[in-house]
């Protein structure tokens, strides 16, 4: 159902997609549907969930500056888009951007609060002023403008460079004394 809804979104704005497209482009049956997803949005944000559950395969370091394992994800996330980036029409509309990067924003934030959480407070100078949780949301919310933007300019950065791109904007912040 996933990937019927992805092929969708490249042939037109996902405001527009119907869940009965869906049905008919994945061959499966509305029951079938609704014993999985509330709407088409929640099958949206499944596609987030599917994205960072295989981005973890590449775990955070387990050595190396405390930072590193809170915006581990960056770059296997920009890979993997660039991997599943479709070249047709990615217009996700107003609804569905919306839904997509707060759910990104969500999942990320959880993330990375959990990462600096681990971390003994003596090895993050900057974060001793900064509640964790705020910090976590600046990392997260950050990652989503700098996702965002590299998608909708179609700048022909790769995930490398717009990897770069957001550890600039974040690591000062980071490890700032």
């Amino acid at each position: 159902m996933r990937e019927a809804l992805h092929s969708l979104i490249a042939e037109k704005p996902y405001d527009a997609i119907v869940v009965k497209e869906i049905l008919d482009r994945a061959n499966v049956g509305r029951s079938t549907f609704y014993t999985h997803f509330r709407d088409k949005d929640e099958l949206l944000v499944s596609s987030i969930y599917e994205m960072v559950h295989s981005v973890r395969a590449t775990a955070p370091l387990r050595s190396g500056p405390w930072y590193e394992k809170v915006v581990w994800f960056s770059l296997p996330i920009f890979e993997y888009h660039q991997r599943h980036r479709s070249n047709g029409n990615t217009g996700m509309g107003v609804r569905g951007r919306t839904v997509l990067h707060d759910h990104l924003r969500r999942t990320l934030s959880q993330m990375a609060g959990d990462a600096i959480a681990a971390e003994p407070r003596r090895s993050r100078k900057a974060a001793r002023s900064i509640a964790p949780d705020l910090l976590a949301g600046y990392v997260a919310s950050t990652f989503v403008l700098v996702f965002s933007w590299w998608l909708e300019s179609k700048k022909p950065l790769s995930p490398k460079e717009i990897d770069e791109l957001f550890r600039t904007l974040v690591l000062p912040t980071l490890t700032a004394s």
